[in-house]
């Protein structure tokens, strides 16, 4: 009971460092959710293109030119090469097609006439030459099998019409689970710095002179004395995981009463756990309390970057996510990342989630050895 009072003494003056994480974990995840409401509908904006049509204006040629007008916008400037240059490198027009001479004539023969083209290699070019090279593909299919003109365009024409159905078969609120995944992504620095710093300032006071040797001295068995603050730590870093979930039920919505609301918070649990018996062993091998804010920056904001908390996983090299192995926030973000495109629970989807699970466990198991030994070491006296 003494332990249990000395620590909620301590860590009453460690208010302000927990209100600071919560402060910017709320700040950051706020700000994330109201950029998310914003959400882009796609529009297909028609490319500005110049056609130069060296042929006669008739059959394939102009059936050619007129699906290329209905599909983009068409720009008139005068047929000198300098002012094509020009409106080309001042992107007044993104895609620029010549029409050789004789172009109908040697489709009719079953020809595939090049056509010559000049872009600015950007998006609008992009969408241009899909749109030409769409037409020219169907166009030499039937160019080769028929040799009547009027059936040849009304074939191309019949085919560019056709439009394929898409049927959306997913349920998933793709934009609300990525708030949720982001959320927790987040949370996982507030919970390992908060812990840390909380709890390696707890045993820095454990660990003065004066007080160590009172609790040398003292009946206590050195593996009671840790399992009462091991209790005392987890009961506070419990309490900051409630608050934590609390805030994102707030935030995200009724998105957190769904199955992968659920996962995330008990995921969140686990790696909770497992960061308060990472702060117990820091606190075990550093005494100085001057050190723990270094330590909070290199394990807690490491950790972070490392394995995909602050930038998102996709986006990280596969050489820094194999050094994130040993970490156990990669196995914590890597089951949030599976919450965003999961939709059915079976065993086959829930397997990779126990195994990150298990593996958070086993971490745990490791520091909790690991510090009881280290802390068996430095009760001996001389």
């Amino acid at each position: 009971m003494i332990v249990f009072k000395t620590f909620l003494k301590v860590l009453n003056k460690c208010k302000f460092i927990i209100i600071l994480y919560t402060v910017i974990l709320l700040s950051i995840s706020a700000f994330n959710m109201t950029t998310s409401d914003n959400t882009t509908n796609f529009v297909a904006s028609k490319p500005d293109v110049l056609i130069i049509n060296n042929d006669e204006n008739e059959g394939i040629t102009k059936n050619l030119i007129k699906y290329i007008e209905e599909n983009t916008n068409i720009v008139k400037i005068e047929n000198d090469e300098e002012a094509i240059n020009d409106a080309l490198f001042y992107r007044d027009v993104s895609y620029i097609i010549y029409i050789p001479k004789n172009y109908r004539q040697e489709v009719l023969k079953g020809e595939n006439p090049k056509i010559e083209v000049k872009s600015t290699k950007d998006g609008e070019a992009s969408y241009a030459e899909m749109i030409l090279t769409r037409y020219i593909k169907i166009q030499n299919i039937y160019a080769k099998q028929i040799r009547n003109e009027n059936e040849i365009i009304e074939k191309i024409n019949n085919t560019l019409s056709e439009q394929t159905e898409i049927e959306i078969t997913s349920k998933l609120d793709t934009n609300s689970l990525s708030r949720i995944t982001f959320y927790y992504n987040f949370a996982s620095y507030s919970i390992l710095a908060g812990a840390i710093y909380v709890i390696c300032l707890v045993l820095s006071s454990f660990n003065e002179e004066k007080i160590k040797k009172r609790i040398i001295t003292s009946s206590m068995n050195y593996k009671k004395h840790n399992r009462i603050l091991l209790i005392s730590n987890a009961l506070f870093a419990i309490i900051l995981w409630i608050f934590y979930v609390i805030i994102s039920f707030m935030l995200v919505g009724k998105t957190m009463f769904s199955i992968q609301g659920l996962i995330c918070s008990i995921n969140s649990l686990i790696f909770t756990i497992c960061a308060v018996t990472i702060a117990l062993l820091i606190g075990n091998l550093v005494n100085n309390k001057n050190a723990i804010n270094g330590i909070v920056n290199v394990v807690a904001l490491g950790s972070s970057f490392l394995c995909g908390a602050f930038v998102p996983v996709e986006m990280l090299p596969n050489l820094v996510l194999k050094i994130a192995h040993i970490l156990p926030s990669y196995w914590y973000i890597q089951t949030n990342e599976l919450m965003k495109t999961t939709e059915n629970f079976n065993i086959e989807t829930l397997k990779p989630i126990f195994t990150n699970m298990g593996v958070m466990i086993l971490f745990a198991i490791i520091f909790i050895i690991l510090t009881n030994i280290i802390s068996k070491n430095k009760r001996k006296i001389g």
